[in-house]
Parts: C-alpha cells; structure tokens; sequence
C-alpha cells in the first residue's frame, strides 16, 4: 500500500506564485559573477536578471538594461555573487538538533567537556535525559574513549547520552546504561560493539549499531521538535550560503514535517531527503516525491549503512588497523542482503546511497552496484556516501559504474591527525583520494556532513584547495597531489551536487531557466589567496528570486543608504 500521508496534497505547488499577469523583471548590477555553466567553463558576469517566477532569465553586462527597459534595478554594488551552494550530505534535522543542544563540538579535553555536560545539567535541571553531540575523543590526550564513571562524576542522577561527533559512537553514564539494561554480560549486537575494560565491564562507550541499546529505549521525537529542528537548521545554513541540501538517513516522520512545511513556505532550503534504509521506511512511503512545494522538497533516494566510522574503528577495513591490529572493523550487511536493499530500492524508482567509509565497505558497496546494475551506469545515478577509504583497484570503478562518490572535503582535513595511524602508509594512498577519483573520470558531489562537521561550506572549499586545517597545518597541505583547483571545488558543491540529486536542469549554476538561487560574499573567491577562502562571509542569499538572508553588515549598510 501506498503511503498515504494525506497524498491529496502532492500536487506540485509550482504554479501558486501569484497572477496571471507578468511581473517586471528584475536585474541585479553591477555584480561581480561568476558561474560554473553546464559545459563546464567558468562564466563571469556583471549583471543577473531574473524573472517573474524566480528563475534566471540572462546573465550578461549593463547590456540586459537595454534588453529588459522595464526591469526593477537592484544595486549589486559590485559584490561577488556565486551560485547558492549545494551540501550534497548534511544531515538537516540532525544540525538544528545539534544546535539546540549541548555541544561538545572540538571540546580539547575530556575536563572540559564535563565542565560543559555539568554546566547544561545546571541551566537545563530536572530528571529527564541529558542528551548532547560533539565529543571526539582523538583531539584528547591519550586518545581513549571515557567512560561513564567520568560522567557520573558530575551528573549522576539522571540519564546522559551524547553522540560522538562522527554519529557513529555514544558514550552514557550510568543511569542511561542501567535504563538500556546494560551490564558486562550484554552481547554485542550485530554491526555494533559495547566498549569494555580489560576485565570485560562494559565502559560507556557504544559503537555504530550498540547505540540502539540506547536510542530505543530514549523519548520519541515529537513533530514540533523536528520543525523546531528544520528552522533552526534552515537559519544556518541560509546565513551560510547553502541553499539546498541533501539530507541523509530520514524517518516517515520527519519526511511528513518536511512536507508540511513546504506547504506552509517554512522550507526556505531546498531539501533532497534520502529515506533511511530499505526496510519500513521505504515501504511507507511507496514512490518518490519529486519538487515539492515548489522545488522546495524532493524524497527520491534511499540511504544504506555498510559500515561505520573512521574515528571510532568501525569503518571496516580488508586488513585490521594498522593501530588495532586485532580490529577490522564492523560491517552492517552481508553481500546478498545489501544487493538485494540496493535492488528493491532501485525498482521503486529510487537512487540509492550507501555509506561507505573503509575500503571493505567501499568495494561491497561496489559490488552490489555491479552486481545490480549489470555491470554499467544506471540511470538512478547511485551513491556512495563518503568514499572515505578505496583501494586503488577499486577507484576506477565508480567511473564504470556511473556511481557518484559523495564526499566531505573537511573529513580530509578533521581525520588527517589519526587516518594515517588508522590505515598505514600505504592505504592511506586511496583515502580521501579525490585527484584520483576525478582522474578516473568519477562525479564528486562535495559535502560537510553537518553536524559532524561544521556547516560552512567555505570550509569545504578550503579544504579541498588546501588540504589544510583552519589554522594553515601541515604547512604545504596534507597529501597535495590530491587537492582540487578552485574551479573543481566549487563545481562539487554547484553543479556536481546538483548531478548527484537528478537536478542539474534546474539547480547548481546560473543558467537561464533555473532557479535564481544564488549567494552575495565578502570577497572574491577567485582571486584571494587560498589561505583566505575560509575566511569569507556571505552577505546575502536569495532563493527562488527572493533574498532570504542578509548579514547585520548588509542589513546596515542597506539602512544608510
């Protein structure tokens, strides 16, 4: 049975802009544009006009106030203008949910994060759960996992959970393990693990599928949280200059509140939603949803977990970690079940998009590709979300396979203090390998995977330029012959992400017919020194023709004048 969530109200919403009777045009000059085209050049431009409907009618020079005499004039006052960026994997709900609540984010030590866990239990007091994301144990000294004594040191009296910064791990204290009904003889679940001492006392610490332990057992998500969640996310990622995104990984419920907030023109970001996995979810909703609410919502792809993460060795690995040599990682699904969710979801009409970050997960992520697809490109346009780790051999393969690899440029520049310990000299050689991958021929569609990382898609940029940190290390860049030009890192995150979401006709550049989303910055991305490009600031972004944001800069600036 078809999903029935009041269907009666996806008829598309495109035609409800108003009158019958044309509107006259808008041009935006002088401007300092720029464009990626669908040829692939780079395009500049002083001058965007914009129609009625909100999509581009011509880029070009002061020629277009000739060619449109009765076109409102807005003053670009000279100012960069790109494309609106496009986050091809940023988890929407989850990076409103992040931010409100505690934020353990690039805590430096173990101290400090339970000063803040101490500090929320004080501002936010009660007995109901303390939930909270961020921690990362990596920036620690000595690297360890903490464990739920140190929590309990400062709240005990109440359940604490809080996700690793990568999702992937949680760590609890000891009334949420005693809620879960955990103790030392609880067996690990299958494709998770519960951290344990060395005489066997379960720590704390739940890595990848184990965190179900907890998760079951914490209070449900109300409908009003999720839309709190998705406007607090859409006011971040708009001041950022992200006007569409590909959120991965969603529940029937989340989707219904992204539907009923396109209707109510709450939905500002564009949101590509991937279903979470092939099972209920897939078969509630039945068939995609394709440019709901006037563009603004699109459910037309299904998110698959092979594996696990990197900092938390559950990504999973041909051979075991070069720095936990009795560990290969956890795989989520064997070969024949993962064909067969890829198949199922594929003859429903969706793309599929499988997380994969160790080389094992990559190549059976492969494999179930080939295996059905028949060995070539499918028109679906599958993925595999992060690519993180490949063998050589198989890099060429996404290629062949038409399979797009949807990649985090800042995951690069976050695990380089640990990837190369995790995977040794030699693998490392197909980690984060995106010259490699281009070279091959593959399609990068660029992300941050917000919240694990920060949301600011300059960073990315940064990243995939330099391949350094925000503070210029290692000095020259880490694994350079890897990094991408200015022009190739901006296509991952315009017109490759828009590709990868089956929306390149109409997202992703600023080319006549499409939408007229676009972004207003401080400075020319082009032509600063690349140690500046996260530095740069977005002064407006417009949606659909119409400004959305506008930084307290611009907004004075527009007082004075």
């Amino acid at each position: 049975m078809k999903y029935a969530l009041s269907i009666a109200f996806i008829t598309l919403t495109t035609s409800f802009m108003g009158s019958s009777a044309e509107a006259a045009p808008e041009i935006i000059y002088p401007v300092n544009g720029y464009t990626l085209g669908s040829n692939g050049l780079l395009t500049t431009f002083t001058a965007l006009a914009i129609d009625d409907k909100g999509k581009v009618l011509s880029t070009g020079d002061k020629t277009l106030l000739e060619e449109y005499p009765g076109a409102v004039v807005i003053d670009g006052k000279g100012q960069t203008m790109l494309p609106g960026l496009i986050d091809a994997h940023g988890h929407i709900e989850g990076l409103g949910a992040a931010l409100n609540a505690l934020s353990l984010h690039n805590v430096p030590t173990e101290a400090e994060a339970l000063k803040r866990i101490a500090a929320y239990d004080r501002e936010h007091p009660g007995s109901g759960w303390l939930l909270g994301r961020g921690w990362n144990q990596v920036l620690w000294a000595g690297k360890k996992f903490p464990t739920a004594a140190s929590i309990d040191s400062v709240v005990a009296d109440r359940p604490v959970w809080l996700e690793r910064v990568d999702g992937h791990a949680g760590w609890a204290n000891s009334a949420a393990l005693k809620l879960a009904g955990i103790d030392d003889s609880t067996l690990d679940p299958h494709g998770g693990k519960i951290i344990r001492d060395r005489s066997g006392h379960a720590t704390g610490v739940l890595v990848d599928h184990a965190q179900s332990l907890v998760g079951s057992i914490l209070p449900p998500v109300t409908k009003e949280t999720i839309r709190e969640n998705l406007l607090t996310a859409n006011r971040k990622l708009l001041s950022e200059g992200i006007t569409s995104a590909d959120d991965p990984g969603v529940d029937i419920k989340t989707i219904e509140v992204y539907l009923s907030m396109a209707d109510a023109g709450e939905m500002q970001v564009r949101a590509y939603v991937m279903v979470s996995g092939a099972g209920e979810n897939l078969d509630a909703l039945g068939e995609p949803i394709f440019a709901y609410g006037n563009d603004h919502v699109t459910v037309a792809s299904v998110k698959i977990y092979d594996d696990g993460a990197l900092g938390s060795r559950g990504a999973a690995l041909i051979k075991p970690y070069s720095d936990d040599p009795e560990n290969s990682g956890l795989m989520f699904a064997d070969a024949n079940q993962l064909a067969a969710d890829v198949k199922k979801a594929n003859d429903a009409g969706f793309q599929v998009g499988i997380h994969a970050i160790g080389d094992k997960a990559n190549h059976a992520a492969l494999d179930a590709y080939d295996k059905v697809q028949g060995g070539k490109p499918s028109p679906l346009r599958n993925r595999i979300e992060h690519a993180q780790v490949i063998t050589l051999e198989d890099i060429p393969r996404f290629a062949k396979l038409g399979v797009i690899a949807s990649m985090q440029a800042t995951h690069a520049t976050s695990d380089m203090n640990m990837a190369e310990d995790r995977l040794g000299p030699e693998r490392i050689k197909g980690a984060y390998a995106w010259r490699r991958l281009l070279d091959s021929g593959a399609i990068i569609a660029g992300g941050s995977d917000f919240p694990v990382e920060y949301s600011n898609p300059f960073l990315g940029l940064y990243a995939s330029v330099t391949r350094q940190d925000g503070a210029g290390l290692p000095e020259g860049g880490w694994y350079t012959d890897q990094a991408l030009t200015r022009e190739e890192a901006l296509n991952t995150f315009t017109l490759a992400a828009a590709y990868a979401a089956h929306q390149e006709d109409r997202l992703g550049s600023l080319e006549p017919g499409k939408w007229a989303d676009f972004i207003i910055i401080d400075r020319d991305y082009f032509k600063i020194p690349a140690s500046e490009i996260d530095d740069i600031k977005v002064l407006e972004t417009w949606v659909s023709g119409k400004r959305v944001y506008a930084s307290d800069e611009e907004l004075q600036d527009a007082t004075e004048d």
